[in-house]
């Protein structure tokens, strides 16, 4: 029953992603979107809240016995905790700061949640042309075809990929776990959208990712990741209201090799006991 309804999910989900994909593309050429500032530095435009619309307006019409978790127009996970039907979790534009600043990283984040698992991800880049989508227990794929992580192993070859919150009263232990990194791996990148973060982990231009971000930054592409091959978990505490599946408290994204050297890492630069 699930296997049957998630290709129904997956299917509906990809023809979305597309269509929002073009009115973020019409939005740019057009430069007619307005900017605002929901807390601190944190960035939305009439862009993001119009593919939010169109996104809610198209899960609502086709499931309307399903819940919307969207990250501009219904943020409370409370929906999710023991629902008793799917959970579609969105971000109608990871990346925003990308798309206003003229940027090729930036995504729209589908996913669907569904019995404390994550059951279907797809992460669409329209300026890259990027389509990534997984099924729980199916694989990964870009653009049809299928992908996997890295087989890097040894944190001096690595290339790990991280970004920076908006509450800037956690830049001590950010660049604590920056230093860390940059003192033991080969390099850090900085892309600006965690869910194309997670599908360069998932298609192996990254060797890692770690990060504190919320449940629709990352849904759809730690389902992607772990089904291309990478290690799923964190490197410290979690909120307990979030599900599991959904909590991107310090999460921590790896090929399986490099994950338990990483986690260690970054445990004792945040000075944190060990998760494992």
């Amino acid at each position: 029953m699930v296997d049957q309804s998630a290709q129904k999910w997956l299917e509906s989900a990809k023809n979305w992603a597309f269509q929002a994909g073009e009115i973020i593309r019409n939005g740019r050429s057009n430069g007619q979107f307005q900017h605002d500032y929901k807390l601190g530095h944190e960035l939305v435009t009439s862009v993001d809240l119009a593919v939010d619309r169109f996104l809610c307006e198209q899960i609502q019409t086709v499931f309307p016995e399903h819940l919307i978790f969207s990250e501009e127009s219904s943020p409370d996970l409370t929906l999710a905790l023991n629902s008793g039907v799917p959970v579609w979790v969105i971000d109608p534009i990871d990346g925003t700061v990308n798309f206003a600043q003229g940027l090729l990283h930036v995504a729209v984040s589908i996913a669907v949640y569904y019995q404390g698992y994550r059951i279907v991800g797809v992460v669409h880049a329209p300026f890259l042309e990027e389509t990534y989508h997984a099924v729980r227990g199916g694989g990964a794929w870009l653009n049809d075809q299928p992908i996997s992580v890295s087989k890097r192993s040894e944190l001096r070859n690595a290339v790990v990929a991280t970004g920076f919150p908006y509450q800037r009263d956690s830049l001590p232990e950010l660049i604590q776990c920056v230093a860390a990194v940059l003192g033991q791996c080969q390099d850090i990148r900085r892309n600006g959208s965690a869910a194309l973060d997670l599908c360069a982990v998932a298609c192996g231009q990254m060797d890692a990712y770690y990060e504190s971000v919320k449940p629709w930054d990352m849904a759809a592409g730690a389902l992607i990741a772990e089904e291309a091959g990478a290690v799923v978990g964190s490197f410290g505490g979690q909120r307990a209201q979030w599900p599991t599946a959904l909590n991107g408290d310090n999460l921590l994204v790896s090929t399986p090799k490099l994950f338990t050297p990483l986690e260690a890492l970054l445990v004792e630069a945040k000075g944190l006991p060990s998760q494992t």
